[in-house]
């Protein structure tokens, strides 16, 4: 059991990263938001039936393919830059009960993943991305919350408004809760892309808004975080959220100038 507080709006909750127990198994709630949110994606989705003419099901039989292999990869990716840990405790690489799953790294495979049933299905690559992207936000927004179940995902300590009170080291602390940050501005993404998808102009559009808009708030919030992976001394997600700002931002910016709503 943890106590969190929100000292603004006197709030202190006791929380348990376990949810309940099945014949002796602890179930996380992490586990749970992250299945809550795959689940909600994928109700969403299934009311895009049809759009750019892809039809549910051809999104449901890739999900099923993309969710594990995404997921694999996220675990994998975290796994890389600890790897001086695993290396010591590898048979901590299965516990995923604690956390330790990187988004980028999902992302990345899921893009793989995409491509190739795109290239098997002779379906646009672009049109299956603009097709998910909302909902990837989404799923990010509320996945965040097993985060804050967990404890983790927190920020330097502040005395900001929205400041987050904690235990650690048994020292009472007040941190930036970079979790719920990033899931509140993952949710405004969402909205944004949502509302977007159906006014597209060209191939693409949807997926480089949510690249560069991501890119911007990630790189942000990862500066105020306290647990990034490092590669030496740099955030890997910083660096890499930098980068698909600027690319995908000059992207967008080049496709309005020069190619104003001519594709569909």
């Amino acid at each position: 059991m943890s106590e969190v507080i929100f000292p603004s709006v006197n709030l202190q909750l006791n929380i348990n990263k376990i949810a309940f127990q099945i014949f002796e198994v602890e179930i996380y709630w992490y586990a749970i938001f992250i299945i809550f949110a795959i689940m909600v994606g994928v109700i969403f989705s299934k009311l895009d039936n049809g759009k750019y003419n892809i039809k549910f099901d051809t999104v449901l039989e890739l999900l099923l393919f993309v969710i594990p292999i995404s997921i694999v990869c996220a675990r994998l990716y975290y796994v890389i830059f600890n790897l001086p840990y695993y290396t010591q405790n590898p048979m901590e690489i299965l516990n995923l009960r604690d956390g330790g799953l990187a988004i980028y790294g999902g992302i990345i495979g899921g893009i793989a993943v995409i491509y190739v049933y795109g290239k098997i299905r002779k379906i646009r690559f672009l049109n299956l991305t603009d097709y998910i992207v909302p909902y990837l936000a989404l799923g990010q927004a509320i996945g965040r919350w097993g985060n804050f179940f967990n404890v983790e995902a927190y920020g330097i300590q502040t005395n900001s408004i929205f400041r987050m009170g904690i235990i650690e080291s048994e020292k009472y602390i007040e941190v930036h809760p970079t979790f719920l940050y990033e899931s509140v501005c993952n949710f405004i993404i969402f909205i944004i892309l949502y509302l977007l998808r159906n006014k597209r102009k060209y191939k693409g559009q949807i997926t480089y808004i949510y690249l560069t808009l991501y890119g911007l708030i990630r790189f942000i919030i990862e500066g105020l975080r306290i647990d990034s992976l490092m590669m030496g001394m740099f955030r890997v997600s910083q660096v890499l959220s930098i980068t698909l700002f600027f690319i995908f931002g000059i992207i967008l910016i080049y496709k309005r100038v020069e190619k104003p709503g001519n594709e569909k």
